[in-house]
């Protein structure tokens, strides 16, 4: 419960240091498909739980979870500010939180539209037909 209660004061805090999103960029799943063709080395953080993780990952995704008390300081540890980084979670909600606090401290931020629910439906299920 302890852990609940600091998760959701972590969400909090976040939506308060959020910016407003106008530095952060969208990016559909096909045109991130594109983007890591072009380039196996781009910068892709996944910002849900251990627990979603579970499910797969996109490519090469550095995982960071958005709920835990250290994101903005594990993220700005692992992220290279000269590149561009694609955010994504579940849904898109998250990732456009997380993408927000990474324009703050002057990444260059594309937020995946619709997520990793959106990569499996769209990416993954293309895949397994061709």
């Amino acid at each position: 419960m302890r852990k609940f209660i600091l998760g959701l004061i972590g969400i909090c805090i976040l939506f308060s240091c959020a910016s407003s999103n106008e530095n952060v960029k969208t990016i559909t799943v096909d045109d991130l498909k594109l983007k890591i063709r072009e380039d196996r080395n781009i910068q892709i953080l996944d910002v849900r739980t251990a627990s979603e993780t579970s499910d797969g990952v996109i490519f090469n995704a550095i995982q960071v979870n958005l709920i835990s008390n250290n994101f903005e300081t594990k993220s700005l540890e692992v992220l290279n500010k000269e590149k561009p980084v694609y955010v994504y979670c579940r849904s898109g909600r998250r990732s456009k939180i997380a993408a927000g606090v990474l324009a703050d401290n002057g990444y260059e931020v594309y937020n995946v539209k619709g997520g990793y629910v959106a990569w499996e439906k769209k990416i993954m299920n293309n895949t397994n037909k061709e």
